[in-house]
């Protein structure tokens, strides 16, 4: 089925951006359905992939309303090549075990949960809404990704050697959760975002507070890969795309 082309003007690509983590996190999370190491963490894994998809589904109703080009929910989701998509590069990294996906879920929502908070004083009342509902989902996010890394990373030493490659792999990401341009700059200065600098050093806080009880150093900022904001994508979204929009794809306007 053809590709759409999104007019992205700075509230479409802002809001997108925003989208695509959740979408992208969110399937991430829902891999692990029938694999999780307890039947407790089987359903928390799939509840908080269901509050990134629903985070997803309200952002992408919200652009598709601004940009006015007949595009719903489905549409951004499933008929967007992977050069169109928005997302951070972190959301796209392979599972890999546990302590790399709480690792992982712990880096995210340590940052989403304090932007969705701060997101509730948009100038746009419908982003405000979305905020208002997302901040309590990242809070319980955060929470329950910092006690698992605190509890992996003080716990034999297997399950700290594992949580500590985790997050040597993963902060080269953690750059980009800052960063902002032109086109997201326009909406800062409206009113309308929040500028992600402002919240580096809450961020960092955090993540240093549950590495500290979780045994765990804080790995040495270098150099930050980038790119996953103007759609340059790591090798792994194309995979997941191609298992997330297959069935849209293959039979188009497929209901249940």
């Amino acid at each position: 089925m053809t590709s759409i082309r999104v007019t992205e003007t700075p509230l479409v690509t802002t809001v997108l951006r925003r989208a695509d983590d959740a979408l992208v996190l969110g399937h991430r999370l829902s891999e692990w359905c029938g694999h999780a190491p307890m039947m407790e963490e089987e359903m928390a894994l799939a509840n908080m992939g269901l509050d990134l998809i629903g985070q997803a589904r309200a952002l992408y109703t919200c652009a598709g309303e601004a940009e006015a080009a007949g595009h719903d929910e489905d549409a951004f989701a499933y008929l967007r090549d992977e050069r169109a998509y928005r997302n951070l590069l972190l959301v796209e990294q392979p599972n890999g075990d546990f302590a790399k996906t709480m690792v992982r879920q712990l880096l995210y929502a340590a940052f989403a949960d304090p932007y969705w908070r701060a997101m509730m004083a948009s100038r746009d009342a419908t982003l405000a809404a979305i905020a208002a509902k997302a901040e309590k989902e990242m809070a319980y996010h955060l929470r329950h990704s910092a006690e698992w890394v605190v509890r992996l990373g003080d716990g034999t030493q297997e399950s700290h050697e594992r949580t500590a490659r985790a997050l040597a792999q993963l902060w080269p990401f953690t750059g980009e959760l800052f960063e902002t341009d032109d086109v997201e700059r326009a909406m800062i200065d409206a009113g309308i975002a929040v500028d992600p600098a402002t919240l580096r050093d809450t961020w960092r806080q955090t993540v240093s507070d549950v590495l500290s009880r979780a045994t765990l150093k804080m790995p040495e900022d270098a150099y930050m890969q980038k790119g996953g904001r103007s759609g340059r994508h790591s090798e792994h979204l194309g995979h997941l795309l191609t298992e997330l929009q297959y069935m849209q794809r293959t039979v188009p306007g497929a209901t249940w």
